[in-house]
């Protein structure tokens, strides 16, 4: 696996590289970097792909602009374009996790001229609500949900960069499969629900006494080094353009997801538990047509490329195959 910096959409933007074929383009999530892909890279560029996995926009060794606003998916969905133009790509198989799912959804609903396919790991191809996303989620006197807790500029960097590692350790674990099987009111914790108002989002989750298996040290000193350079204000700012995106993305009501597409998710997913996330899964092929049946995986949770990493790649590989030509 190489790195190397290009420019693309006016950032500098580092990428992970390697292989030799058609492209795939991997997006991951928060909070995480290209190393959460190092699984897929592999096996990719062992299948005959070329595989490319950004540090996403303020993340890692890519560039943060200083201004929020430019976080928003169409930013974002304008970097995977400025990639495949540096690279001289004409398409590539777009694959995301997390937040870099809802990228690949976006890549392949606005420019379906330069994506194959598209496959979507953990969140789900959703349609545009009736009132900005802030006005939907919960909050009350003493807690608010954790992307509202978001959106304050500095709060959650704050709590986030106190102690990098620490953090890492709490996130990472809660909203893995390992921290229990997320059936409702087992305790499971849950990193991504109700934030108390006095004590943050980190206080109430466990911090684990050694990783989990698919999680080794060298793995989380990566993560570390990567947020002690970067901070979290990148990652943060995804989310606080959640209601401009949804007035961005007035323009685009009505249109459909056309190419191929994958959705992939485990089932100890933090947010399959969601109320009414299993009804819009079921509920995708209205807004992507092409969508295969879902998979869902065994005792995986929300990294799944990192969680199961065999049977990620082997899903990626397989559909790679069949829509890349």
């Amino acid at each position: 696996m190489q790195h190397r910096f290009i420019e693309a959409n006016g950032i500098r933007i580092n990428i992970a590289e390697q292989g030799e074929g058609p492209l795939v383009l991997l997006c991951h999530g928060f909070p995480e970097t290209s190393h959460a892909w190092r699984h897929q890279i592999a096996a990719l560029a062992a299948a005959g792909f070329h595989v490319v996995a950004p540090d996403m926009r303020g993340y890692g060794e890519t560039d943060s602009p200083a201004d929020p606003e430019a976080f928003t998916l169409f930013h974002l969905v304008g970097d995977m374009i400025g990639i495949l133009d540096a690279l001289g790509a004409p398409t590539a198989i777009i694959a995301g996790n997390d937040w870099g799912a809802s990228v690949a959804w976006q890549a392949a609903l606005m420019r379906p001229d330069r994506f194959r396919g598209v496959v979507a790991i953990g969140v789900p191809m959703m349609g545009q609500p009736p009132v900005p996303p802030t006005r939907i989620f919960p909050q009350t006197a003493e807690a608010l949900f954790y992307t509202l807790y978001f959106q304050e500029p500095g709060v959650a960097e704050a709590e986030f960069g106190r102690d990098v590692p620490t953090t890492l350790r709490k996130l990472l674990y809660a909203a893995s499969g390992d921290a229990g099987p997320r059936v409702p009111g087992d305790g499971t914790p849950n990193p991504f629900g109700m934030v108390s108002r006095k004590d943050g989002l980190l206080a109430p989750l466990p911090l684990p006494n050694a990783l989990p298996n698919w999680l080794t040290e060298a793995d989380l000193q990566a993560f570390v080094a990567a947020f002690a350079r970067s901070g979290f204000r990148g990652g943060l700012n995804y989310y606080r353009n959640l209601d401009r995106n949804w007035a961005l993305q007035a323009a685009l009501k009505g249109r459909t997801v056309d190419i191929p597409a994958l959705y992939v998710v485990g089932d100890r997913d933090v947010g399959l538990s969601m109320p009414g996330m299993r009804e819009i899964v079921a509920a995708m092929p209205t807004l992507a047509p092409g969508l295969e049946p879902p998979l869902f995986l065994e005792a995986c949770g929300h990294w799944a490329p990192q969680e199961s990493p065999e049977r990620v790649s082997a899903a990626i590989i397989e559909f790679a195959r069949r829509h890349s030509t």
